[in-house]
Parts: structure tokens; sequence; C-alpha cells
């Protein structure tokens, strides 16, 4: 009997815009699941090596028909991206196969299990999906047109998975390049400091549960082989249902780092092949953090990690980003000399405020010759200082309404780069508190310096998020640049008493003029732009604020819990303060 697709497929590959092209080649799992990948190689005899993808966000999907307003947006601002190509073939968030077969590489793009044409459960991030994923390595490694030799190389979800897979150690994977995605689901994406995020809630039906396998007739079609992108038949909504592991459910119903987190994750320890980890310095909710922890702890000998800005998947396509891909791969897929291992482990766009960028090489992260520098809140007169106030002092904000901002005007231009951490002494009237860090830097007539960020409009300098109650360290794990929460209990605050807390700043990268101001504010919501900055909508994403990375839902944070004043000790013994990367202006 032949499987779902086969009877609609060519037995052949067909000649396509210079290339050789399988649509729904079969790769069938141990457990008798049959996965379908497209395969687009050059049109030479030969064996090539294989740049990979898995994820269920449908293969046959073209980028514009699932994403049209980003599609819009990146060409009309960024034209290298669609320059030289077709785009007939392009899918959201992995590599056009066009530009990378002329460069003499393979390019399968697999549809998860549930997903796309491949029929299955959809079980997101699970140890089933990160099994297939090494198996299908495993099949494009010792395919007739392979080398053996093969990358994975996606953004976001196609990135993300990359982590766990290279921790099984595929044989025939040879490199990996995670283009701003996570490697820890607790921390980077679904509790930010133990505070419910609640785009996994608004990310799961519009992107994957559109897609599911088995919508049939009900999904759009492939622009080009007229086919369904998710499968030839059409399920009922139970029997979807039914092939569902509500991935959005599992995040609510898992609000401390538990056992379902550590299925999710990565024991870096073992990421071993040569790996590319490419951050966003404007991805705060989900594209920065965990791309530098998983660099920072992989075991890999060859590892780099490059920091960009902009939009969230725009330097994967532009000649820059497409450019340091294939540099990457050339060297450890086809062992050419181009001085790739001559360059410095961190590759860095240093951020100016005219959101303009400098590319800088550095040789560790965080960077060697850091100055960490300790900048103390006065509460009695709201300013930052090097010196610790004498003076006790405090000030009160209401949590859910109002904010505190300390501020210092820089007297020299100033480089901050880096991850900062900031040590409080709270006291809440109720039983817990939400922490809410700005770092932001104003000019001289007050307006905020802000930059277009992974999924936002006006994006401030940093964010930094902690709940009160859970302070707890973990003094192994934590760095004097990075505190280490484990979120495995909650201890509630007895309100009026002080408490010392702890609150991890993400990475930022800011050039600082002299006469501008560095603020750091706390409040107890979400940060938002100033009233004149207008909302921009990208499909189902708000990218107003912080976009989809809202932390606003009233059962993770109930008002009488977490509605009331909150005050900050911030003077004399209680010697509050944030520790800043300044980075001086000679090496």
């Amino acid at each position: 009997m032949k499987a779902e697709g086969e009877n609609c497929m060519p037995e052949q590959p067909e000649a396509m815009d210079g290339m050789l092209v399988e649509f729904d080649v079969p790769i069938a799992m141990d457990d008798g699941i049959v996965l379908r990948a497209d395969v687009f190689r050059p049109p030479d005899d030969g064996q090539f090596p294989v740049i990979l993808t898995y994820g269920p966000y449908a293969k046959g999907l073209h980028f514009e028909d699932g994403y049209p307003d980003a599609w819009r947006m990146m060409c009309e601002d960024y034209p290298d991206v669609p320059a030289n190509s077709t785009n007939k073939y392009q899918a959201w968030e992995v590599a056009d196969p066009e530009k990378w077969v002329r460069e003499g590489y393979v390019c399968v793009r697999v549809d998860s299990r549930g997903a796309g044409r491949s029929p299955g459960v959809i079980n997101s991030f699970s140890p089933r999906e990160v099994r297939d994923a090494h198996d299908c390595i495993e099949w494009a490694g010792v395919q007739p047109w392979s080398t053996g030799r093969v990358a994975l190389n996606g953004i976001s979800y196609y990135a993300v998975i990359q982590w766990p897979v290279a921790a099984l150690q595929p044989p025939h994977l040879a490199a990996m390049i995670a283009w701003e995605g996570m490697s820890d689901w607790y921390r980077d994406g679904a509790y930010h400091g133990g505070i419910r995020s609640q785009f996994v809630t608004g990310w799961y039906p519009n992107q994957v549960s559109t897609v599911q396998h088995g919508l049939g007739d009900r999904a759009k079609r492939s622009r080009i082989t007229g086919l369904s992108v998710a499968g030839d038949e059409t399920l009922s909504e139970e029997e979807l249902a039914a092939n569902t592991v509500a991935f959005d459910q599992s995040i609510v119903d898992h609000s401390l780092d538990d056992d379902f987190y550590a299925d999710l994750r990565a024991d870096l320890s073992k990421v071993t092949v040569p790996l590319l980890s490419a951050a966003n310095w404007g991805g705060h909710g989900l594209h920065l953090r965990g791309n530098v922890e998983g660099y920072l702890g992989a075991a890999s000998k060859d590892k780099w990690l490059e920091f960009h800005g902009r939009e969230h998947w725009v330097e994967f396509y532009t000649d820059y980003g497409r450019g340091l891909q294939l540099e990457f791969l050339d060297h450890f897929l086809k062992d050419v000399d181009n001085g790739w291992d001559k360059r410095p482990p961190i590759i860095m766009n240093v951020r100016h405020h005219d959101e303009s960028f400098e590319l800088r090489a550095e040789d560790a992260w965080p960077i060697p010759r850091t100055q960490w520098t300790e900048l103390y809140l006065d509460a009695s007169d709201m300013s930052l200082r090097p010196e610790q106030p004498a003076v006790d002092a405090e000030v009160t904000y209401r949590a859910m309404e109002g904010s505190v901002t300390f501020r210092t005007v820089m007297n020299e231009t100033t480089e901050i780069s880096g991850p900062s951490r900031a040590s409080l002494r709270i006291v809440s009237e109720t039983r817990d508190a939400d922490l809410f860090l700005i770092l932001q830097v104003f000019d001289p007539e007050g307006s905020e310096v802000a930059f277009k960020g992974a999924v936002q409009t006006h994006a401030p300098v940093a964010h930094g998020w902690l709940r009160a109650s859970h302070r707890d360290l973990d003094r192994q794990r934590s760095l004097p640049w990075r505190p280490w929460h484990p979120h495995d209990k909650v201890e509630p605050l007895e309100p009026g008493k002080p408490y010392d807390v702890d609150v991890e700043i993400l990475a930022t990268s800011i050039v600082i003029p002299a006469g501008y101001t560095l603020a750091l504010t706390v409040q107890g919501q979400d940060y938002e732009a100033p009233n004149d900055v207008p909302d921009v909508q990208v499909q189902w994403l708000s990218m107003r604020g912080v976009g989809p990375f809202k932390h606003n839902d009233p059962a993770d944070r109930p008002k009488d819990v977490f509605g009331g004043e909150v005050t900050l000790l911030a003077g004399g013994e209680s010697a509050a303060k944030v520790v800043v990367p300044v980075i001086p202006t000679t090496r």
C-alpha cells in the first residue's frame, strides 16, 4: 500500500529553476510513522553536503502566503533578501533552496510529526520529536546524493530543536546554525523570571494548529504542487484534537521548572559539533538569552556566537547573514580553507544610538576586558551613582500602574555591551511581587532611545524580570553577571517585610553618547512604548510595547497578589545597585 501523498508525486525528481526537486519524499520512523520531506539538490551528478530543517510550519507553505506582512516588509526594507532568486520556494524561517543549491548544497525540509504533510501526533519539542529529527539527519546522511555531512540551519523553532538533537550526537550531524532560537524553554520563552509569558498561548493556535496534518481541504495549498500544505486527508475536529498534545496548555499547567521542562531541555555538555549561535539584541522575549546560554553551555570545541539587531527573521536572509552561514558551512561541511577557523569566537554588531551598527570581533563572552561597573540606586534623588548613598531612603510605586526610574547622565561616550544584574531590597504589601526591570537610554531632550526589536517596533535597551517568590538562588550556577534562579518552588513574601532579590537583565549593546542619560526603571507590569509610537500588526502579532511577549494573564497575576504597593529600599544600608558592563574604548 502506498503511503499518503505518494500517488500525487512523480517518482523521479523534477528539474526546476536550476535544481532537481522531489516533493513528499518518505522518511520512515522507528514506530512506523512516515514523515514527508522536500528535497532540493544540484542538477549535477555527485554527492553534496546537506542542510536540513525539521519543524511544524508546513514545508509547502510559501512565506508570503503564511506571513504576507512579514514578507512584504522584509523585501521592501531589505532588497537583498529577494534578489537573485525566483523566491518561489521561500518558506517561513528556513533557507531559500535556490540560493543554497547553487552553492553546492542539498536542502532537505521535513514536516515534523503531525504537521504539514507528515501524519501522526503533534507533540512540540518532545523527546519523540527530537528522536525523529535525529533519524531524519541519519537518513539524509546515507542518501546517494549526500556526502554524509549534514548541517541543521534555521530560525526559531528550527533553531530551538537543534540543541537537544545535537545532544543526541547523530553521527552524520557535522554542524549546526541556531539562528535566533532558545535553549531553555522555561527561562527563555515560557516564564520570564518566573512570570508567565503570553507568547505561547498566541503562537500555538496561530502558527502550529493552522498547519496541522489532516486539515486537508481547509488548509492553504502549495504554490508549486497545488496540494494542501497540511495533508491530503481532511480529518474532523475531534480527530485533529486527538492528534494533538496541547503544548500551550502544558505551559500553563507547569508554572515551575519541573520534569516537563527537563524533557524539553538539552544536555548542552553533549553538544559537541561545530556551531554558530546567532542572537538578536532586540529578542528580549525569546531570541536572545537562549542563544547566549546555548553557546556558553555547549561543549563544542569549534563554536561562535553572533549578535545582530533588526527584525526577527531579517538577517538570516540578508547577504550579511547568509554570507556568515555560507562561510561557516563551507568550512565545516566542505573543508574549504576560507579562514573561518581563524575568526575570534564572538561576532558582534555593536549598536549605536542612531540604530547603526559597527561590526566587531571579540575573544570571549562576556567580553574579557569588561569593567563591571556598580551603579547604586539612590531613592533620595532618584539617581544612579557610583558610590553607595550614605542616607537611608525609599520609594514606593503601585505595581500594576506605576513605576520608578533612577537616572545618571553620561559625562563621556560609554559603551555598554553584555549582561547586567540588579540587586534590590523590596517590601511588598502583598504576599508576592512581579518585578519588571527596564534598562533605558534617553537623549538630552528626554526622548527615549529605542530600537526595532525582533518583533517590536520600539524596544528599550534591555529587559529583566523576576517574580519575588522565585527569588531563591542556585549559588553554584549563579555568576557575578548572571543570577541563576532554580524556579522550583514558591516562597511567598510576608507583607511589610524587606527581602533581597537579584534580577537577571538580558545582554545588550549600546554606545551612549556623552550627555545622554542611562536609566533603570522598576515597575510591576510590562514596558509600554510612548503614546506617539503606532502599533504595527503582523498577522496575529502586535508589535507595540513588548510585542507578543506580554505578561498579563490575570490567572497568573491576580490583582490581589500582584497589584499592591511595592517599596524599594535604596540608600544607606540597603545597597540596591545595578551592575552594568562598560567596555573600555581601548583594548
